[in-house]
């Protein structure tokens, strides 16, 4: 079998993490500016204030991806970079930068899809309140409608989010990403409410353009699998999913929220402040929902929290992604098991498991578009006689489109994937230590570019249409 010709093979990015020019030509601070400058919040005190430099490297790196063979790039905005107060004046210099790596990508026949929203918001709007202010929901509207009129007429594939979970829980919850919050259930749910608003929003604005693109969201895409078939454990993978996966997919893709968590909600005093207009939006824009972005890099395995351990004391150290956490309730654990692999950072290699939970996804919400916007290996590249030999690398994502193979065999609507990374980039709280691109960025000489193994190997993938994977 091979891929179709309209699936899209790519690879991704994020502002912050690759950009740099983090104060040039009339950007805004973003709350990443300010965050990662805290003592401690980042490994050896990492920033993106020069990053990789692709805001003045951008024409070398795109090549690079051409020389590859990408068929897309999926690269976010810098919401800063376009309105630095977040609901001010427009930076033309900014709308200058992204129309000029569009029409790059073009040059090279690749595909320019992209994400409004990759975590870095105006500085001005985090010091308001961030998204639990619905101000926050307001300004990103209209900062959509601004990208969407200047780079509409090129750009057909939108992403208004990415990782409301990620962005939400580490900020509200862990205080590991801004606004740096520990444990505020109130405003986590308040938050991730205004982000579906205002991804709602975004969508029917789009759809009123009539611009005759695609619009949708991604999300982490971490199922819950119980370790056994104990009952305990089995309704503490049921809880997990409802929690890591309905809250997230349902009001996008159903437009409503599950009842197995706003009753929890209620009963708690922790529903958002909700207004029926909004309720009504979300399910309105449900029906214009093109896709669904789905990042997979693990599951997770959970049993019931027996001894009703608490959390632990929130750090760096386990807000990163590997098992070993109490949920926020208290009701299941997550738990690194002796029959599977890991890589170095802890993060589970399931490629079994991504088949299994886009069954359970396609089961739970039918035939939907989806796109893998983000998989990928974390890693220390080897170096060997000058070369990138990053083997791990290779055999993560050849296992992991292997499922994808197996998946579209079934009957399930995958459309697209995107390895994370295009090129090695700044990790949010990992530094430059964790490596995940095709393409190698050399920080002790220059920031030097050069292909990896890994990026020759997908080459040859893309052109034989994984034929023979």
């Amino acid at each position: 079998m091979k891929f179709a010709n309209d699936f899209l093979f790519g690879a991704a990015s994020a502002s912050y993490q690759v950009e740099g020019a983090w104060n040039e030509d009339g950007k805004g601070i973003s709350n990443w500016d300010v965050f990662s400058k805290i003592p401690g919040k980042t490994f050896e005190g990492t920033n993106g204030d020069v990053s990789v430099d692709h805001y003045h490297r951008y024409k070398e790196d795109v090549k690079l991806m051409a020389e590859i063979g990408l068929e897309s790039y999926r690269f976010s905005i810098s919401w800063a970079r376009i309105i630095p107060d977040g609901d001010g004046e427009i930076n033309q210099k900014g709308l200058d930068f992204y129309n000029n790596l569009i029409d790059e990508c073009l040059k090279y026949g690749i595909v320019p899809f992209v994400t409004l929203y990759h975590w870095d918001i105006p500085q001005v709007l985090e010091e308001c309140g961030g998204w639990t202010n619905k101000r926050t929901v307001d300004a990103f509207v209209k900062y959509a409608n601004v990208c969407y009129k200047a780079f509409g007429d090129r750009v057909k594939h939108w992403i208004t989010f990415n990782e409301t979970i990620v962005f939400c829980s580490l900020g509200y919850l862990a205080g590991a990403h801004p606004p740096g919050i520990k444990n505020d259930l109130k405003k986590y749910f308040q938050a991730t409410h205004n982000v579906f608003t205002a991804h709602a929003k975004a969508v029917v604005a789009y759809k009123n353009l009539r611009q005759f693109g695609e619009i949708g969201i991604t999300h982490v895409f971490s199922p819950a699998f119980s370790i056994d078939n104990n009952p305990d454990n089995e309704f503490a993978a049921y809880h997990a999913n409802q929690y890591g996966i309905a809250w997230y997919y349902d009001p996008v893709l159903k437009g409503e929220y599950p009842q197995y968590v706003v009753k929890y909600l209620n009963e708690n005093n922790l529903t958002p402040e909700w207004t029926q207009e909004e309720l009504n939006i979300i399910k309105i824009a449900a029906d214009d929902n093109d896709f669904i972005g789905l990042n997979y890099y693990q599951p997770q395995r959970v049993m019931k929290n027996i001894k009703f351990e608490n959390s632990k004391e929130s750090s760096r150290d386990n807000s990163t992604g590997a098992p070993g956490n109490v949920s926020f309730d208290g009701v299941y654990k997550t738990v690194k098991m002796n029959d599977k692999k890991y890589t170095k950072w802890g993060w589970e290699i399931a490629p079994d498991a991504f088949l299994e939970g886009l069954k359970m996804f396609k089961a739970n919400y039918g035939d939907i578009k989806i796109y893998i916007t983000e998989n990928g290996l974390g890693d220390e590249d080897v170096i060997i006689q000058d070369e990138v030999v990053d083997v791990p690398r290779i055999k993560y994502i050849e296992e992991h489109l292997v499922a994808i193979k197996k998946a579209i065999a079934e009957g399930i609507n995958l459309k697209g994937y995107y390895a994370w990374s295009s090129t090695d980039l700044l990790s949010w709280l990992n530094g430059y230590k964790k490596q995940y691109g095709f393409i190698y960025v050399d920080h002790k000489n220059n920031l030097d570019r050069k292909i990896k193994l890994s990026g020759y190997w997908y080459k040859q993938i893309i052109e034989e249409r994984g034929e023979n994977l």
